[in-house]
Protein backbone atom coordinates (compact mmCIF):
# COMPACT_ATOMS: atom_id res chain seq x y z
CA UNK A 1 0.00 0.00 0.00
CA UNK A 2 2.30 2.84 0.97
CA UNK A 3 4.23 2.37 -3.01
CA UNK A 4 0.79 2.22 -4.35
CA UNK A 5 0.91 4.98 -6.68
CA UNK A 6 -2.80 5.22 -6.57
CA UNK A 7 -3.16 6.93 -3.57
CA UNK A 8 -4.53 10.86 -4.03
CA UNK A 9 -2.35 13.00 -2.23
CA UNK A 10 -2.85 15.95 -4.68
CA UNK A 11 -4.52 19.04 -3.11
CA UNK A 12 -5.09 21.01 -6.46
CA UNK A 13 -7.28 21.26 -8.40
CA UNK A 14 -10.20 22.17 -5.70
CA UNK A 15 -13.62 22.57 -6.61
CA UNK A 16 -15.49 25.23 -3.78
CA UNK A 17 -16.50 24.26 -1.42
CA UNK A 18 -19.88 25.96 0.34
CA UNK A 19 -19.31 25.76 4.03
CA UNK A 20 -21.55 27.26 6.91
CA UNK A 21 -20.01 28.94 9.63
CA UNK A 22 -20.83 26.00 12.37
CA UNK A 23 -19.10 23.95 10.02
CA UNK A 24 -16.25 25.89 10.21
CA UNK A 25 -16.55 25.61 13.99
CA UNK A 26 -16.87 22.08 14.13
CA UNK A 27 -13.89 21.80 11.63
CA UNK A 28 -11.64 23.84 13.85
CA UNK A 29 -12.88 21.74 16.70
CA UNK A 30 -12.17 18.73 15.41
CA UNK A 31 -8.31 19.98 14.59
CA UNK A 32 -7.98 21.38 18.20
CA UNK A 33 -9.18 18.26 19.14
CA UNK A 34 -6.57 16.05 17.31
CA UNK A 35 -3.92 18.30 18.58
CA UNK A 36 -4.92 17.82 21.92
CA UNK A 37 -4.82 14.41 21.34
CA UNK A 38 -1.07 14.03 20.91
CA UNK A 39 -0.21 16.48 23.15
CA UNK A 40 -1.72 14.11 25.84
CA UNK A 41 -0.33 11.23 24.43
CA UNK A 42 -3.18 9.52 23.40
CA UNK A 43 -1.88 8.31 20.52
CA UNK A 44 -4.38 5.50 19.69
CA UNK A 45 -7.07 8.02 20.12
CA UNK A 46 -5.29 9.78 17.85
CA UNK A 47 -4.65 7.12 15.07
CA UNK A 48 -8.47 5.98 15.25
CA UNK A 49 -9.29 9.48 13.44
CA UNK A 50 -8.33 7.84 10.60
CA UNK A 51 -9.98 5.79 8.08
CA UNK A 52 -8.99 2.49 7.29
CA UNK A 53 -6.70 3.72 4.67
CA UNK A 54 -5.75 7.30 6.21
CA UNK A 55 -2.32 8.22 5.04
CA UNK A 56 -0.10 10.68 7.38
CA UNK A 57 2.91 12.14 5.35
CA UNK A 58 5.81 14.64 5.99
CA UNK A 59 7.23 15.64 3.03
CA UNK A 60 11.15 16.30 2.99
CA UNK A 61 10.99 18.87 -0.13
CA UNK A 62 8.88 22.05 -0.21
CA UNK A 63 6.47 21.78 -2.69
CA UNK A 64 6.91 18.02 -2.91
CA UNK A 65 4.38 16.57 -5.43
CA UNK A 66 3.97 12.90 -3.94
CA UNK A 67 5.99 10.78 -1.39
CA UNK A 68 7.09 8.27 -4.45
CA UNK A 69 9.44 10.53 -6.62
CA UNK A 70 11.00 11.71 -3.28
CA UNK A 71 12.20 10.64 -0.25
CA UNK A 72 10.22 11.92 2.96
CA UNK A 73 10.45 12.60 6.63
CA UNK A 74 7.13 9.91 7.09
CA UNK A 75 4.91 8.35 4.81
CA UNK A 76 2.78 6.00 7.00
CA UNK A 77 -0.45 4.15 7.01
CA UNK A 78 -2.40 2.60 9.84
CA UNK A 79 0.36 -0.32 10.26
CA UNK A 80 3.37 2.22 10.06
CA UNK A 81 1.53 4.47 13.06
CA UNK A 82 0.92 1.40 15.31
CA UNK A 83 4.43 0.57 15.19
CA UNK A 84 5.58 3.55 16.11
CA UNK A 85 2.95 4.15 18.54
CA UNK A 86 4.16 1.00 20.16
CA UNK A 87 7.60 2.01 20.58
CA UNK A 88 7.38 5.22 21.65
CA UNK A 89 4.79 3.56 24.36
CA UNK A 90 6.87 0.76 25.84
CA UNK A 91 8.53 1.34 28.97
CA UNK A 92 11.71 -0.19 27.73
CA UNK A 93 12.22 2.37 24.54
CA UNK A 94 15.48 4.37 26.26
CA UNK A 95 14.54 7.16 23.80
CA UNK A 96 11.42 8.23 25.67
CA UNK A 97 13.00 7.88 29.17
CA UNK A 98 12.10 10.61 29.54
CA UNK A 99 8.99 10.97 27.37
CA UNK A 100 8.47 13.61 24.98
CA UNK A 101 6.44 16.25 25.53
CA UNK A 102 4.30 18.20 23.08
CA UNK A 103 2.46 21.42 22.47
CA UNK A 104 0.59 22.10 19.31
CA UNK A 105 -0.79 25.81 18.38
CA UNK A 106 -3.35 25.38 15.69
CA UNK A 107 -4.86 28.53 14.13
CA UNK A 108 -4.91 29.97 10.47
CA UNK A 109 -8.13 26.84 9.69
CA UNK A 110 -9.03 27.42 6.29
CA UNK A 111 -11.39 25.50 4.03
CA UNK A 112 -10.06 25.07 0.19
CA UNK A 113 -12.65 23.59 -1.17
CA UNK A 114 -13.42 19.72 -2.67
CA UNK A 115 -10.76 17.65 -4.10
CA UNK A 116 -12.16 15.32 -7.12
CA UNK A 117 -13.10 12.02 -4.94
CA UNK A 118 -15.76 14.83 -3.04
CA UNK A 119 -12.95 14.88 0.24
CA UNK A 120 -12.81 18.15 2.35
CA UNK A 121 -9.63 19.87 2.12
CA UNK A 122 -8.57 21.67 4.73
CA UNK A 123 -5.54 23.71 6.20
CA UNK A 124 -4.17 25.35 9.28
CA UNK A 125 -1.04 26.97 10.09
CA UNK A 126 0.72 25.70 13.12
CA UNK A 127 3.67 25.88 15.89
CA UNK A 128 5.13 23.05 17.77
CA UNK A 129 7.12 22.90 20.69
CA UNK A 130 8.70 19.73 21.83
CA UNK A 131 10.48 19.25 25.19
CA UNK A 132 12.69 15.89 25.80
CA UNK A 133 16.12 17.31 27.57
CA UNK A 134 16.17 20.35 25.49
CA UNK A 135 13.48 22.31 23.72
CA UNK A 136 12.51 22.14 20.09
CA UNK A 137 9.97 24.06 17.56
CA UNK A 138 8.85 23.48 14.74
CA UNK A 139 6.45 25.15 12.41
CA UNK A 140 4.56 24.98 9.21
CA UNK A 141 1.20 23.95 7.42
CA UNK A 142 -1.05 21.38 8.13
CA UNK A 143 -3.24 20.32 4.79
CA UNK A 144 -6.00 17.99 5.46
CA UNK A 145 -8.48 15.57 3.29
CA UNK A 146 -11.26 15.07 5.20
CA UNK A 147 -14.10 12.35 4.79
CA UNK A 148 -17.50 12.86 6.31
CA UNK A 149 -18.43 10.36 9.65
CA UNK A 150 -21.62 11.17 10.78
CA UNK A 151 -21.60 14.31 12.16
CA UNK A 152 -17.93 14.51 12.37
CA UNK A 153 -15.11 13.71 9.84
CA UNK A 154 -12.09 11.22 9.47
CA UNK A 155 -8.47 11.73 8.47
CA UNK A 156 -7.61 10.46 5.10
CA UNK A 157 -4.85 12.09 4.63
CA UNK A 158 -2.96 14.26 6.81
CA UNK A 159 0.37 16.32 5.30
CA UNK A 160 2.55 18.10 7.35
CA UNK A 161 4.53 20.78 5.51
CA UNK A 162 7.21 21.91 8.27
CA UNK A 163 9.04 25.39 6.74
CA UNK A 164 12.17 23.38 7.79
CA UNK A 165 11.59 20.36 5.91
CA UNK A 166 14.94 19.83 4.30
CA UNK A 167 16.79 20.99 7.34
CA UNK A 168 19.21 18.31 9.37
CA UNK A 169 16.75 17.04 12.54
CA UNK A 170 16.97 15.01 15.28
CA UNK A 171 14.82 12.16 15.56
CA UNK A 172 11.34 12.80 15.29
CA UNK A 173 9.98 10.65 17.94
CA UNK A 174 6.29 11.47 17.94
CA UNK A 175 3.97 12.84 15.44
CA UNK A 176 3.83 16.59 14.04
Amino acid sequence: MLLDRRIDVDTRPLSAAQVPVETRQRLEQFLYHEARLLDERRFWEWDQLFTDTGMYWVPHKHGQGNPFDHISLFWENRMLREVRIRRVENARNWSQQPPTRTAHLVGNVMVEGLDAQGLLVVSASFQYSEWRLEQRQLAGRYTYKLAPRGDSWQIQLKRVDLINCNDVFANLEVFV
